[in-house]
C-alpha cells in the first residue's frame, strides 16, 4: 500500500526565487510570498486535465502574476491533483501541464503538488495545510506573512490551517456559503492582487465560523454537498439561526457537548470541546461509559456526565424508564442553555436530541442526514469525506464557537502522569495489540511476530493493554518485550505513549491517545471504515493495510475474509520501515517497504 510521503515540490524553470521585500509599502507590510491555487484560479478548471492543449488562463491571470513579480514578491502554486492516485493522470502529464502554465504565465518560484487521493490520509491535500507549509519552507517565507489566492473553500481552509491569509476569487463553481466565510474576497485576480499590494483595502471576515466544503481541485466540483444545507422535506430550512459569536460582556452560555461513543471518539471531539469551552461559562461532556475516562482527560471540560445509551455501543443496555428518568434529572439539574450533539457520519443524533429537548435544553445543534423536525435548532451537514475531528469542530464553529487564539486545533489531553517507574530508562516503541473491534487490529499471532521482528531489529518494545487484555499482551510480548497489560489506567497509558518514539496500533482508542500526546503512529488500518475519517489526526503517521480488501466500508466487527489478509498480510519489513521512518532512523528505513510502498 502506498504511503503518502508529502507533496511534490518543484521549482519553476528559472529555479526558486528568494524572498525579497519591496521598498514601497502603500498600505502596510507586504507579504513574503503569494501562493495561487491552479485550477479555477490561474487556469480554467478542466477535471483531471493532463493535456497541455486544454490549458486556458483565467481572466487577468498574467497581469496579476506579473504585478506581484514586479513588486518583488515570490509567487508559487499549490494544487491538489488526485487524478494521479486515481490512475487518471501520470506524473508526466502533471508535469506537461505545469510547463504549459509556465509558458503562459512565466516561471513560479515553487510548485507544491499533492498527488494523493482523499482516502490516503495525507497531510498535504487541501484543506489540510501541508501544501502551503511545504511551499513556505521552500521559499523561506513565514506562513503568517503568506497569502493564498484560490476559488473554493478548501483553499481558504488550508490557508487558515497554515496560519496564512486567504483571498477568495469566486467563480461559478464557488459555493455561495463559502464567500462570506473567507478572510477576504475579490471580484477577480487583479482585484485580489490589489488587496495583496495594498492591504489597507482588504476587508476581513474575522470572527465568522468557517466550514470546508470538501471540494477537490483538479477534479469535478459540481454537485458538492452543502455543509449547512438544512432544507427539510417541506422546502424551507428546518433550523433556527445559529448562535452568533459572543460579544465582550455578554453572558456566556452553559453548554453541554454530547459524544456517546468510545474513548477514541471522545478524544477526537477534543478540539470541538475546547472551542465550546472558550465560548461558554461552563462546559459539561455527556459520554457513554466507554468514553468517560477519555472525557475526563480533555482540556476545557468542567464536568463529565455518563449515560449508557441503548442505541450506542457494541452491547447496548435495554431501554428502561429508570435510566431515562435519571438522565432527565441530571440534565435538568445542569441548567444547560445549549447542547452540541457529536455523532459519526453514519449515526443519528435524533434519539438524544429528543431527550435533550424533554430535559428543557432550549437550543441544540447536530450533524443530521435525517429530517429532525423540531428536535434541532441547527441542522448541520458535514462535508463529504471529512475527518471526525474536523467534522466536530465544523459543527462547533457553525454554532458560533471558535478555538481560542493560539490553539492549533490538534488533539490534546491534560498532562499525563510520569511512568518511568513502569517502563524504566531508555527509548522504546509501543505495540498495542488490542481493539474493541477485532477486525481493526492484528490477530495475536501476527502481533507477536511483529514484536519479535522489532526486537530483533534492536528496538526496545513495550506492549500495552487493558486488564481484560492481559492474556493477549502476555502472548504478544513473549520474551521479546515488556508486558504492561493491565498495568495502566487511561492517564498512565497516555504517559507511556507520550514517552514512546512511535506507537504501533490498530484503528482504536490508543492510536488517537498517542496522537493526543504527540507521538507518531504506525496505524494498522483495516478498511472496514474509511481512513480519511479516522486516521491518526495531527501527528506523523503511516497507514499500513490493504485499503482495497473485500471488507472495505463494511463496518464489520469481525473480519469476513479468512486469514484477515488486510492486516495480517502486512510484512515485517513494512512494519520495520514504517517505524524507522517515524523515528528518523535512516539506517533502518531502506528505500521501500515489503509491498513497495515508499516511506
Amino acid at each position: 500500500m502506498t504511503r503518502p510521503t508529502g507533496p511534490w515540490l518543484l521549482s519553476g524553470r528559472n529555479g526558486p526565487t528568494g524572498v525579497r521585500q519591496p521598498p514601497h509599502e502603500p498600505g502596510g507590510p507586504l507579504p513574503a510570498a503569494v501562493l495561487f491555487d491552479r485550477d479555477g484560479t490561474l487556469v480554467a478548471d478542466v477535471p483531471y486535465n493532463g493535456d497541455p492543449a486544454r490549458v486556458a488562463l483565467m481572466p487577468g491571470a498574467r497581469e496579476a502574476v506579473d504585478a506581484l513579480r514586479a513588486a518583488g514578491i515570490p509567487v508559487g502554486v499549490v494544487t491538489n491533483q488526485s487524478g494521479v492516485a486515481r490512475g487518471l493522470l501520470t506524473p508526466g502529464q502533471v508535469e506537461d501541464v505545469r510547463l504549459r502554465v509556465e509558458e503562459l504565465l512565466g516561471p513560479f518560484a515553487v510548485w507544491a503538488v499533492c498527488p494523493h487521493g482523499p482516502s490516503e490520509g495525507c497531510g498535504c491535500r487541501k484543506p489540510a495545510p501541508g501544501l502551503i507549509l511545504a511551499a513556505c519552507r521552500r521559499l523561506g517565507a513565514p506562513p503568517g506573512r503568506t497569502v493564498v489566492i484560490g476559488d473554493i473553500g478548501a483553499d481558504m481552509e488550508a490557508a487558515r490551517a497554515a496560519g496564512a491569509r486567504g483571498v477568495l476569487v469566486p467563480t461559478e463553481l464557488t459555493r455561495p456559503d463559502e464567500i462570506p466565510e473567507a478572510d477576504a474576497t475579490a471580484a477577480d485576480l487583479l482585484a485580489a492582487v490589489r488587496l495583496v499590494l495594498d492591504p489597507a483595502r482588504a476587508t476581513a471576515s474575522a470572527g465568522r465560523p468557517r466550514r470546508d466544503p470538501g471540494a477537490r481541485e483538479g477534479e469535478p466540483r459540481h454537485g458538492a454537498a452543502r455543509a449547512d444545507d438544512a432544507t427539510g422535506p417541506t422546502g424551507p430550512a428546518h433550523r433556527r439561526a445559529p448562535m452568533t459569536p459572543l460579544r465582550p460582556g455578554s453572558r456566556r452560555p452553559r453548554t453541554l457537548v454530547v459524544r456517546l461513543d468510545s474513548a477514541g471518539d471522545v478524544l477526537l471531539a477534543g478540539p470541538a470541546v475546547r472551542a465550546v469551552a472558550a465560548g461558554s461559562s461552563y462546559t459539561a461532556l455527556l459520554c457513554g461509559p466507554q468514553g468517560a475516562a477519555a472525557g475526563r482527560m480533555l482540556p476545557g471540560a468542567d464536568d463529565v456526565l455518563t449515560y449508557d445509551a441503548p442505541w450506542v455501543g457494541l452491547e447496548p443496555p435495554p431501554v428502561t424508564r429508570t435510566a431515562t428518568r435519571r438522565l432527565m434529572e441530571t440534565l435538568t439539574a445542569g441548567r444547560f442553555d445549549r447542547a452540541l450533539v457529536l455523532v459519526s457520519y453514519h449515526q443519528s443524533p435524533l434519539p438524544i436530541a429528543l431527550l435533550l429537548r424533554l430535559a428543557g435544553i432550549g437550543w441544540t445543534a447536530a450533524d443530521s442526514e435525517d429530517y429532525p423536525g423540531a428536535l434541532l435548532d441547527l441542522r448541520h451537514r458535514r462535508p463529504p469525506h471529512r475527518h471526525e475531528a474536523l467534522a466536530a469542530l465544523d459543527l462547533a464553529r457553525a454554532a458560533g464557537y471558535a478555538l481560542p487564539p493560539g490553539d492549533d486545533g490538534g488533539l490534546r489531553v491534560t498532562p499525563p502522569p510520569r511512568t518511568t517507574h513502569l517502563i524504566g530508562p531508555g527509548p522504546y516503541v509501543v505495540v498495542h495489540p488490542g481493539a474493541a473491534v477485532p477486525a481493526r487490529t492484528w490477530t495475536p499471532g501476527r502481533a507477536a511476530r511483529a514484536v519479535a521482528a522489532l526486537s530483533a531489529e534492536g528496538y526496545r518494545v513495550v506492549v500495552t493493554g487493558s486488564r481484560a487484555e492481559r492474556g493477549l499482551t502476555a502472548r504478544v510480548a513473549g520474551r521479546h518485550a515488556l508486558d504492561l497489560g493491565g498495568a495502566t489506567d487511561l492517564p498512565h497509558l497516555a504517559g507511556v505513549l507520550a514517552g514512546a518514539r512511535a506507537v504501533v496500533a490498530g484503528n482504536t482508542g490508543p492510536a488517537h491517545l498517542a496522537a493526543a500526546v504527540g507521538t507518531p503512529v504506525v496505524s494498522l488500518f483495516a478498511p472496514v471504515v474509511p481512513a480519511e475519517r479516522w486516521a491518526p489526526y495531527g501527528v506523523p503517521h503511516v497507514l499500513l493495510g490493504d485499503r482495497h480488501a473485500a471488507c472495505a466500508d463494511t463496518r464489520a466487527r469481525h473480519c469476513p475474509v479468512p486469514g484477515h489478509p488486510c492486516l495480517d498480510g502486512i510484512g515485517d519489513a513494512e512494519v520495520l520501515a514504517a517505524v524507522a521512518a517515524l523515528t528518523d532512523d535512516p539506517a533502518r528505513q531502506g528505500e521501500q517497504t515489503e509491498r513497495g510502498a515508499a516511506v
